[in-house]
């Protein structure tokens, strides 16, 4: 997000990074085209919720009439891009796959109809508040320095109304699905949970992360965390394989804008076919262990 920032606005990008422990992150954001950054480092910050956030990122739009205000997707920017909206009285753009200047204004692309169609989107005023889809740009690290901002948060009484109690973490071995540059995902071709070893193996070999559909998810195969898709997480790595997955367009939406796709399926008329970049004719049982078996030799050797 910052990258893209530098590019639209000629390098006059701020980043404002929020938490608990933070202050190293500064240099980091520099390096990858801010100007400027603030910090709110406070542990009233520590927890994932949104409100205390909110309070923080108004008071830094009002004070330095900020214009545009970027957000990656996720459930937590999400939460904190819509009370920002309310407290601002902001227009609010969301799931947007491109951003770009025209004119000297500024404008979106979103997708609509299950990702069949893009809309243009505009906003009438300021600030522009905007949801990217997570993925969507590659980062560009430049090397710059920013300037750095201690911020100290004033908070609303109703914002630290809420407290988390407890935080589950659900035990993973690799990346999460959002931020791995490759993912193998599994179908229901797989023929039953216990067959999803091969997936996991085959992505603990190329160091990505596991995927699943929706019908293996509510099937109780996989966990709902790792679902691709119209109901599930919208993801955009390097690399995609699908493994016993038929394609269905819920599905296509969640994963169409991997960099290449990769299908195994033993039926050569799966709609996955249509939209992928290499196709493999064939039973996943058989081709899955072959194939993590040369990934590691090519590893290794």
């Amino acid at each position: 997000m910052l990258s893209k920032a530098a590019a639209l606005a000629d390098g006059a990008v701020a980043a404002a990074i929020l938490g608990s422990g933070v202050r190293d992150l500064a240099a980091r954001a520099g390096s990858f085209g801010a100007r400027r950054v603030f910090v709110a480092d406070d542990p009233r910050l520590e927890a994932p919720l949104p409100q205390p956030r909110v309070d923080v990122l108004a008071a830094l739009v009002r004070e330095h009439g900020v214009g545009t205000v970027l957000f990656g997707q996720s459930v937590l920017a999400a939460d904190i891009a819509a009370g920002l909206s309310a407290r601002l009285d902001a227009g609010l753009n969301w799931d947007l796959t491109d951003l770009r200047s025209e004119d000297g204004r500024l404008v979106g692309r979103r997708p609509a109809l299950a990702d069949s169609v893009y809309a243009e989107v505009g906003w009438r005023s300021e600030p522009r508040l905007a949801i990217v889809r997570s993925g969507t740009f590659e980062p560009s690290e430049t090397g710059g320095e920013a300037e750095v901002t201690e911020v100290t948060p004033q908070f609303e009484d109703f914002s630290l109304a809420a407290t988390m109690v407890e935080q589950a973490h659900e035990e993973s071995g690799g990346p999460s699905i959002e931020d791995a540059d490759v993912i193998v995902a599994g179908g229901r071709g797989l023929g039953g949970p216990e067959n999803f070893t091969l997936v996991e193996e085959l992505a603990k070999a190329l160091g990505g992360a596991v995927g699943a559909t929706r019908a293996v998810v509510d099937a109780g195969w996989y966990p709902y965390a790792t679902q691709v898709g119209q109901t599930g997480k919208t993801v955009a790595p390097k690399l995609y394989v699908a493994c016993g997955i038929s394609g269905a367009i819920q599905h296509k939406v969640g994963m169409q804008s991997s960099s290449v796709i990769v299908a195994i399926n033993k039926d050569p008329n799966a709609p996955i076919f249509e939209y992928s970049d290499l196709g493999v004719v064939g039973d996943l049982h058989e081709i899955l262990p072959k194939l993590t078996e040369l990934v590691r030799a090519r590893k290794s050797g």
